[in-house]
């Protein structure tokens, strides 16, 4: 343990680590850049070059130790997705989600242990079951390519939730599996307590670590520390959450997702940017590297498998890849049944009965009557708030339905990558038929990229699903501009803008520039510094407001998104031009 990547007969000097290290980023950098152009998914390039590379003879026999990848490579990773999570589309399915993300998970983990048990004698039900877990999670790639193909977003969602989220649940039985399988049999009992423990103590120390994360960030302001203080947040979650005997995996996740959505509240708009530009690199590094190693590592698995045994791990893995499959095909197919019109419509008269019976007690756009107490006004005014995000999730629904063409997409960009190449590599290195079991999870994963991948596109052709309207998220960015126009628009009216100091705003510059508020023009008239500092202050009023809009479900987080990132490129520019005014 703790050897890292080592030749079998020499050792490497640093430099010639270096040496790799450097080409390894190049590889990758250009598989991205190219893998569009060519229409090949960029992992598929990766594992090919590293394959290529494996089979040169100068080029020593490469092995990982597993430990790189279960710590270091599988935390920040799994981090790295959960910060991007989008917040509202997943609570609208989170159900639909944590089926696919759990129950599917569990399903397919059990129904492959079977298999394994059958097609391998004398494998061992937890090994069997690790196995299953192994080759059970979906990867993200089939977000990026359902992306491209504009498919519906909400199907989307479905993928990119089921991607971030199953990682965790195959990691976490993989864990309790491999414990398992140490110990020698299984209890049902001991081991659903082992399971739930580990998810319970993760949630909990992931949650305190992404709250720590984000109120501890808040207050550093040089960015370069805060930049390195983020990344040690993945494993800041890890480490503990293994020595009490849960999932540092899901504990990394549930850090993550906390983090995200904290991060327009808390954060600033240069450690936004900052954030999203480092751990877009760090993802793009470590998923690449991950298939390029087992690009390397591919020449040994084939020599330890080599004659009938390649055969033999071929025949398992389309058995396996089937299976898959099936299972999701199943289990897709009961949910887009499940999708129930007359539901969605019983749900709206329920509302719409609540909403009279308020409106009885207190109209709409009316002052509250004087016998209401405070705490009664609050609480109609969260009820009408949750109201408000009910018909929001409902006009949702109806826009976005399921049907089967959908749910066909679903099941075929199920693909496996990263993660099942990954973890199969953290099995220990003394585990009985531990060659078979990796060379079977590197087919499965290559071979699923390679023939749903690839063949995306065309299914998606073929079910003729039309592409998902853009002009609806046009329509949408320009409604949500129009919100914050209007609460810059009151800010101004009200006097209620502040300078950066605390100071007021004069009555008759607000006066002045109030018609030509949203980009005032540079007029001599103007003073150059109460203007942009006034346009940073409506920047501040406009950021409240999207906070405020963002809890009532009228709009996408890829819309909430765009305006928080426009609003803080401009408030980036306008500090820039400050520091100026102030250095001349």
């Amino acid at each position: 343990m703790g050897e890292g990547i080592r030749a079998e007969a020499t050792p490497v000097s640093g430099v010639e680590m270096l040496v790799v290290a450097v080409a390894a980023i190049v590889v990758i950098a250009a598989a991205t850049t190219v893998a569009p152009k060519v229409r090949i998914a960029g992992p598929l390039i990766l594992v090919a070059i590293g394959l290529g590379v494996s089979l040169l003879p100068f080029v020593p026999v490469v092995e990982v130790d597993p430990d790189i990848i279960l710590v270091g490579v599988l935390p920040p990773l799994l981090y790295s997705a959960a910060v991007s999570l989008p917040a509202i589309e997943f609570r609208r399915d989170l159900r639909p989600i944590a089926g696919l993300s759990v129950l599917l998970v569990l399903i397919s983990s059990v129904v492959l242990a079977l298999f394994f048990l059958w097609a391998i004698p004398g494998l061992g039900f937890p090994l069997a079951l690790a196995l299953g877990a192994i080759l059970s999670p979906t990867d993200a790639v089939a977000t990026t390519i359902a992306k491209r193909l504009g498919i519906s977003r909400r199907v989307v969602t479905l993928l990119e939730g089921e991607s971030m989220l199953n990682d965790a649940t195959s990691l976490v039985l993989l864990r309790t599996a491999i414990a398992a399988a140490g110990v020698g049999s299984v209890h049902f009992g001991e081991f659903a307590l082992s399971f739930v423990w580990g998810v319970i103590v993760a949630v909990i120390i992931g949650a305190l670590i992404g709250w720590a994360n984000l109120r501890m960030r808040a207050f550093i302001s040089n960015s370069a520390a805060n930049t390195a203080v983020g990344f040690t947040v993945p494993f800041l979650a890890y480490l503990p959450t293994e020595q009490l005997g849960g999932s540092g995996l899901v504990a990394a996740v549930v850090a993550g997702i906390v983090t995200g959505q904290g991060a327009a509240r808390r954060f600033t708009p240069e450690q936004r940017l900052s954030d999203e530009l480092n751990w877009r690199t760090v993802e793009l590094m470590l998923e690449g590297a991950v298939f390029l190693l087992m690009g390397l590592e591919l020449k040994d698995l084939l020599l330890d498998n080599a004659g009938d045994g390649l055969g033999r791990a071929v025949t398992l893995a389309a058995g396996a890849l089937l299976i898959v499959l099936g299972v999701r095909t199943v289990y897709v197919g009961v949910l887009v049944g499940l999708q129930s019109t007359r539901a969605r419509r019983l749900q709206r008269e329920r509302l719409d009965a609540i909403t009279a019976r308020i409106d009885l007690i207190h109209p709409p756009d009316t002052p509250a009557p004087p016998h209401l107490s405070p705490r009664h006004r609050a609480t109609v005014s969260g009820v009408r708030a949750k109201i408000g995000r009910a018909y929001a999730d409902l006009d949702y629904y109806a826009a976005s339905p399921l049907g089967w063409k959908h749910g066909a997409v679903i099941v075929w960009a199920g693909m496996r990558g990263v993660v099942t190449l990954a973890a199969a590599q953290t099995l220990p290195r003394d585990t009985d038929e531990r060659s078979l079991v990796v060379f079977v999870a590197f087919l499965v994963a290559v071979g699923s990229l390679m023939l749903q991948g690839l063949t995306l596109p065309g299914v998606v052709k073929l079910l003729r699903m039309p592409r998902a309207d853009e002009q609806v998220t046009r329509s949408e960015q320009d409604a949500l501009d129009d919100e914050l126009r209007d609460a810059a628009s009151g800010a101004v009216s009200d006097a209620h803008v502040r300078r950066r100091d605390g100071s007021l705003f004069d009555d008759a510059f607000l006066a002045e520039i109030g018609p030509r508020l949203v980009d005032p023009p540079e007029d001599a008239g103007l003073h150059l510094v109460d203007r942009l500092e006034l346009r940073l202050a409506l920047i501040r009023v406009m950021r409240s407001r999207l906070e405020q809009v963002s809890r009532s479900g009228r709009f996408s987080t890829a819309a909430l998104r765009h305006a928080l990132a426009e609003l803080d490129a401009d408030q980036l520019s306008l500090e820039l031009r400050l520091e100026d005014e102030a250095g001349s």
